[in-house]
């Protein structure tokens, strides 16, 4: 905007000069303002009233991890169980198949839901989980895993050379009856083992059937 002759001069007359600071000022400022309201002491008992707060809702979420991870124990071990059931469910049908029997198949599936129960109790309390790495009390943790690892050893040789024996020595009713849950034993112990230690245990397998003098037996 073009300034007129009249207002340059006008603004001419007008002398700069520095404000006055050496005066106190007339009016309160703020900071007495916030110090005659206590507005510190009360920002600062804010401050500890938060903290109290974030330290609740830590303890809360401590809590909720603890539930989650018990849950996700429990759906992990109705995860295998099923998968295990669905195996014996299998063997079952396939051994009734071998001998020529007729397939009931509400006893099967009677005889799936048993096994997946007893499943579902041996995962929760063997299989190793994050929030469950102890299941013998009073032994320390480093030992857990390899007494783990044994069992399930243990477990894998003795089912696979049993189901070997029954399978050439009992009759086809012993067979019927036990090779379904011995096979599914002998499969998840020999998941849960470690790649040597599931090689081993094949070998020991391997090794009775050779030296016992067993057979493949063939279908009816």
């Amino acid at each position: 905007m073009v300034r007129t002759r009249k207002e340059k001069k006008a603004a001419e007359g007008i002398k700069l000069s520095h404000p006055d600071r050496t005066a106190a000022p007339s009016e309160d400022t703020l900071l007495k303002l916030a110090q005659d309201r206590n507005l510190f002491e009360e920002a600062e008992r804010q401050k500890r009233k938060n903290a109290k707060h974030r330290d609740s809702d830590d303890e809360s979420d401590d809590g909720d991890d603890i539930l989650s991870s018990t849950a996700d124990r429990v759906l992990e071990a109705i995860l295998w169980s099923i998968s295990l059931s669905m195996l014996h469910f299998t063997l079952d049908v396939l051994v009734q198949h071998q001998y020529a029997i007729s397939i009931i198949w509400p006893q099967i599936i009677i005889r799936s839901v048993q096994a997946s129960i007893v499943f579902f109790l041996l995962i929760y309390v063997l299989h190793p989980h994050v929030s469950a790495p102890s299941f013998v009390p009073g032994l320390p943790v480093r030992f857990q895993y390899p007494l783990r690892q044994i069992l399930f050893l243990t477990a894998s040789v003795t089912s696979g050379c049993y189901l070997v024996h029954i399978s050439n020595r009992y009759s086809y009713l012993a067979v019927m009856k036990q090779s379904p849950p011995l096979g599914c034993l002998w499969v998840w112990s020999v998941i849960e083992l470690d790649l040597p230690y599931a090689v081993l245990s094949l070998a020991c397998i391997g090794g009775f059937f050779y030296q016992g003098g067993y057979t493949i037996k063939q279908p009816y």
